[in-house]
């Protein structure tokens, strides 16, 4: 047993370490459970009769299965998939096993089926009848007294479009089990296996049955002139059967993606399909998630030999996953564990339902994390490991079986990121391709991370202190999500740039493009802000842990959770120790600056230098004065770590930048000061902002500067004091919506459309400033300093 690692059990021991036992014997089996099949296939494929067929063959097995049909469930005629979801919750909630009978072509269609699943805590299962088109559309043609009346030549018109808009089902959706039915013996093998499936008979997970990936199978049509044809006529008099093109001819049958249907499976055709560039975005979309790209599998940090409470970490999981959701599109989240009766696992799934986290972007998956793609079916490229603090091999769980899966190769490029990790924060380590799990599996990346220990006999036990610890597990998550993001830009970075000789080609630059580049512009500057100030570690440093371990010396994403920072740790740790927080390099120069301010005495834009902080100048200040008070405090990395204890730091800081407003007021008297802290700093290490109420710099671009400034997310020094005097902390708002607000002037609350007509507003605009910051003397002006000194 290792003595530091603490997480779930997403994998087994090692077999030198598991007495030979494989995962399969260690996994329980899921008694009992219902099933809900969907059947995905265009008329004509069979659905229904495989429905009837498991139905009536099924009294011997014991299971009840309920066939649930959309061309019959309005009372014998067509009805809705309203009343579908409603006649499979009733029966689902009664007992009974159910078939989802309707076409079910595309994601948005299943959609709601698996949410439905998931909230009922039933296995959902994908049966694809993928039988070729001619066979579905003779089959169609052909019959009569059809329940949905789609049948004659309406019906070959319907099948060819529908099949145009069908997405294979992935288990990513929130299937456990997809089984993919190619010719009628597929079929029949299928309806024996439900059919003979018992009450307390379960069956495995994965993909089953599933072709090569291809070309979306092509519609006949002109197969409305003859219906019995083998292929299709082209003008030269050449034949071509199903599925054939001339050289060089791209497939004209897009992936689609349609509104939700609320009907039969004729009406899901006769609403028509989405526009061509939503269907181009869905198609990147799908393409991210089936290469596995866009998907990370993780175990439950800390719940297993740290012993950290199911509970409190399922409402940790739920909740960061839900806020990292909401922030990032295209990227999906799995959450893994060994055992199929997991306590974690069925108490996210249930908290993930109830708060509406869309299922097809974050689910559970049981199974071992090492075998994802070749035990599974699932792809992912991004694995994280439930580490211990020295980032070695060694002990059970998760940690040996990551290690022992990647090989030695992991180890190796582990020690080029970093050599230790704090509990609360990750490193990304780019796999290396001879690695046996990238060469098995696909993983590109191993995101180590490591959590909070409440078990005493391990090693930083927090002695039940599940305030800190509730603190420590939110910031592992949050900084594995963030080095994952890091990665998918990288990922989706290099797929842009391959792309771009076509996309110059069509011409013209999306807004939200416009937007990255504006964003990535003020980023750049953000970087050079601090540019007298060496970084943490050299660009060699920086790039020998990506460019080692990756092939060709490509770039891989890996944020600066896994810069080593310079301080001391106690118990004889390295110091080369993972920053508490997600903070790029750039992000690190002022906390560099506040431990070593010796370096940096010949600067100029350093104004004074004591034990306990640091006064820099702005070097792109957002007005005439603007300047920082750095606290020299380790450990303070924002104001959301400040408690009472530092009150006295506070207090010592806010007469600091007291001094230099009334220094700069003698210069100006003109001016008008406001003191405070940003509510989620952009630079580690805490500082409190010094700056003058003119706003009157070329620096100040965007409505980022803006609003940081101006809104709430701007806290004035005067208020942290007396809050954290009464309550202990200092109220932060995290929601970045803010600093995205509407330009709105500081003092009339006038709006404005861009930065250059504010300015211009700004510097005529003699409204007094609002009441709530003169009240609470929040501002500094050559008036109220001389009130202070008589």
């Amino acid at each position: 047993m290792d003595l530091d690692a603490g997480g779930s059990t997403s994998a087994p021991a090692p077999p030198s370490e598991s007495l030979g036992a494989s995962a399969e014997t260690k996994e329980e089996e899921r008694g009992g459970k219902q099933v809900m099949v969907v059947l995905v296939g265009p008329p004509g494929s069979g659905k229904s009769t495989f429905a009837e067929a498991v139905a009536g063959g099924s009294a011997t097995a014991g299971r009840h299965w309920v066939r649930v049909c959309q061309d019959t469930i309005g009372n014998g005629k067509a009805g809705t998939k309203v009343q579908c979801l409603k006649a499979a919750s009733d029966a689902l909630k009664e007992g009974k096993s159910v078939l989802i009978d309707r076409c079910n072509l595309e994601r948005e269609q299943r959609a709601d089926f698996v949410k439905l699943g998931a909230t009922l805590h039933v296995d959902v299962h994908a049966v694809t009848l993928d039988l070729p088109a001619k066979v579905c559309i003779s089959r169609a043609v052909s019959r009569k007294g059809h329940e949905g009346n789609l049948q004659g030549g309406k019906a070959a018109l319907v099948v060819n479009r529908m099949l145009q808009k069908k997405d294979a089902p992935l288990l990513t959706e929130g299937f456990s089990r997809i089984m993919s039915c190619n010719d009628d013996g597929d079929i029949n093998k299928a309806v024996d296996l439900y059919s003979t499936l018992g009450p307390s008979d379960s069956l495995p997970s994965g993909v089953f049955g599933q072709k090569s990936k291809g070309p979306v199978q092509v519609g006949i049509m002109k197969f409305l002139k003859k219906a019995d044809s083998t292929g299709v006529e082209e003008s030269s008099g050449h034949k071509l059967t199903l599925g054939e093109r001339k050289p060089g001819q791209q497939n004209t049958l897009p992936k689609q993606e349609n509104v939700e249907a609320m009907f039969s499976c004729t009406m899901e055709v006769e609403k028509g399909l989405n526009d061509k560039k939503k269907n181009e975005e869905h198609a990147k979309q799908t393409d991210c998630y089936d290469d596995g790209s866009c998907t990370l599998a993780f175990p439950s940090i800390s719940t297993a030999d740290f012993q950290f409470d199911l509970d409190r970490a399922s409402d940790i999981i739920v909740d960061t996953v839900a806020n990292f959701l909401q922030k990032h599109d295209s990227i999906r989240l799995v959450l893994v564990d060994l055992s199929k009766k997991s306590r974690i696992l069925s108490l996210v799934k249930e908290k993930a339902a109830k708060k509406s986290i869309d299922s097809r972007r974050f689910f559970t998956f049981v199974g071992d994390i090492t075998q994802l793609h070749t035990k599974g079916g699932l792809q992912c490229s991004v694995i994280a490991n439930a580490a211990n603090w020295r980032l070695k091999p060694g002990g059970g769980g998760v940690n040996a079986a990551v290690y022992n899966a990647a090989g030695d190769s992991l180890q190796h490029a582990t020690k080029k990121c970093a050599d230790a990790l704090r509990p609360g924060t990750s490193v990304a380590v780019p796999l290396p391709s001879i690695s046996p799990l990238h060469q098995r599996e696909g993983v590109t990346h191993v995101i180590h991370v490591l959590g909070p220990n409440m078990n005493p006999m391990r090693p930083d036990y927090l002695n039940n202190d599940y305030t800190r610890g509730s603190k420590l597990l939110h910031e592992a998550y949050s900084s594995l999500f963030e080095n994952f993001a890091s990665i998918v830009r990288s990922h989706m970075g290099k797929v842009n740039n391959e792309s771009g000789t076509e996309k110059s080609a069509s011409g013209g630059t999306s807004l939200k493009d416009t937007k990255i580049k504006r964003e990535d512009n003020h980023v750049s500057e953000r970087m050079k802000k601090y540019k007298l100030l060496p970084p943490i570690m050299t660009v060699n440093q920086q790039h020998a842990c990506t460019k080692a371990n990756t092939p060709n010396g490509l770039d891989n994403a890996m944020t600066s959770s896994a810069v080593p920072n310079q301080t001391k740790q106690g118990n004889n740790k390295k110091s080369s120790v993972v920053a508490g927080k997600t903070w790029g390099s750039w992000a690190q120069a002022l906390y560099e600056l506040a431990m070593n301010p010796e370096k940096y005495k010949n600067s100029d834009s350093i104004l004074e230098t004591s034990d306990e902080f640091v006064v820099l100048k702005d070097l792109y200040p957002k007005a005439k004065r603007h300047v920082l008070v750095i606290s020299r405090m380790d450990g303070l990395d924002s104001l959301a770590d400040v408690k009472k204890e530092h009150l006295p730091l506070l207090r010592s800081m806010h007469s600091a930048g007291v001094k230099w407003a009334q220094k700069f007021l003698e210069e100006d008297a003109d001016l008008v000061f406001r003191l405070g802290y940003h509510s989620v700093p952009s630079m580690r290490q805490l500082h409190l902002h010094v700056i003058s109420q003119d706003f009157n710099s070329a620096s100040l671009k965007n409505k980022k500067h803006w609003n940081s400034f101006t809104t709430s997310f701007f806290r004035d020094s005067v208020d942290v004091i007396e809050e954290i005097e009464q309550h202990g902390s200092a109220t932060t708002s995290s929601d970045e919506k803010v600093l995205a607000m509407e330009l709105r002037c500081h003092r009339c609350r006038s709006a404005h459309p861009n930065i250059p007509k504010l300015k211009s507003h700004i510097a005529n605009c003699k409204s007094p400033f609002p009441s709530h910051l003169l009240q609470k003397n929040s501002l500094l002006s050559s008036s109220t300093m001389h009130m202070d000194s008589t």
